[in-house]
């Protein structure tokens, strides 16, 4: 199998990286020893300590933070991190998924429509929602998720769909229009942040709007924008300054979303769907820093949440209403995704419809709304989830 095959070659790399690191520290040692690697980093091969805090043993911290930080101290380093990711690998997705195919070598995970206090759907039993997807080693493993013979696996993603919901509920006119016309909105961000026209935005300009278009999403405070923009807090400061000043419907909505959420002790999602923030009330501001941070996320986050369920439900009515059930299986949601098994010669004539579905749910759902920013989902197919193109 797929996953038997990774296993095998992913060991086999997890020695080979064992090695590297014994040699490079010149003894033998127990890698996976917290507290042995921090001795060989700081004490024997004198690895910088400066901002690395001590762990309650005594010894310095090797979280992957730390490490990333030391990336060009040492050749170890990389190794080190490389070795964790593989580890990290087998453990937890390879080993595990192998062990939980059911005799027809499907998985059946438990989808928990209440798993996530963002009204997100969980997943368990496996967690399906968590195949790693950030570096190559870990996208592979989804090459071992395929499809039936006589099927494609097809998936329904919505487009920057957070996005859209801020500029809908924000009512940031500059942000919907980009969107209704089509645009590209971090090309058009940055156009407007740095006043230049949008054929002049660079790479690096338009790098830097995508990172506090997402960051904003989430209540990304100055020192969490410039460690993203690896610069300096004086240039992060004037950047987030300049965002939050070309933008002021988006500014005032998130310091209205703080207020209500200071006063009730909970925000709503554009469904009335609450959730609760007891952590607006502590003592220690940090706690209550934390709680502004994720009450300015949950309308935008939860509503897309209350949306992608909405259009499931519409779509397990078509499925029915049309007696689809043997050529449309709907397989799996990953918080914007939808993924589909679909007979493979229907693939075109009924992804249209799928994708019809999904962005008129705003329209279909017991509100009616007709959201002033116009949601757009993409497509693709593949044999592999790997493959989904």
């Amino acid at each position: 199998t797929v996953l038997g095959d990774l296993a095998a070659d992913y060991t086999a790399e997890l020695a080979k990286l064992e090695a590297e690191i014994i040699d490079h520290a010149g003894h033998e040692f127990n890698v996976r020893s917290t507290a042995q690697l921090s001795d060989v980093l700081f004490n024997e091969l004198g690895l910088p300590t400066k901002g690395v805090k001590k762990t309650k043993a005594g010894g310095y911290s090797t979280r992957e933070a730390v490490l990333e930080k030391l990336q060009g101290e040492h050749p170890i380093i990389d190794n080190v991190l490389a070795y964790r990711e593989l580890h990290k690998l087998v453990s937890t997705y390879l080993e595990p998924l192998a062990e939980q195919v059911d005799e027809h070598n499907r998985l059946h995970s438990e989808l928990i429509q209440t798993g996530a206090a963002t009204g997100r759907f969980a997943s368990q039993n496996p967690n399906l929602q968590n195949i790693p997807i950030r570096t190559e080693h870990g996208r592979v493993i989804r090459k071992a998720f395929v499809a039936p013979a006589g099927f494609s696996l097809v998936a329904f993603d919505y487009s920057q769909i957070e996005l859209r919901i801020a500029a809908m509920l924000s009512g940031d006119e500059y942000m919907t229009q980009v969107f209704v016309d089509g645009g590209d909105i971090h090309q058009a961000v940055a156009a407007r942040v740095f006043e230049v026209e949008p054929d002049d935005v660079t790479a690096d300009m338009r790098r830097r709007a995508k990172i506090i278009n997402f960051g904003m999403l989430y209540g990304m405070g100055v020192n969490a924008l410039q460690k993203q923009l690896g610069t300096d807090r004086k240039d992060a400061q004037a950047f987030y300054n300049a965002y939050f000043e070309s933008f002021p419907k988006i500014t005032q909505y998130l310091e209205d979303t703080k207020e209500y959420a200071r006063v009730h002790g909970f925000t709503k999602t554009l469904f009335g769907r609450k959730r609760f923030f007891p952590q607006m009330t502590s003592k220690l501001p940090f706690i209550r820093a934390m709680g502004e941070r994720m009450a300015i996320n949950a309308p935008i986050q939860g509503t897309e949440a209350d949306l992608i369920k909405l259009a499931m439900k519409d779509l397990a009515q078509w499925i029915a209403d049309n007696k689809l059930g043997d050529d449309v299986h709907m397989i799996l949601q990953v918080h914007d995704e939808v993924v589909f098994e679909i007979k493979e010669e229907r693939v075109d004539e009924l992804a249209p419809q799928i994708v019809e579905i999904m962005e008129n749910a705003f329209q279909n759902s017991w509100l009616q709304i007709v959201p002033a920013v116009p949601i757009k989902v993409d497509w693709g197919r593949g044999e592999s989830w790997y493959g989904v193109k």
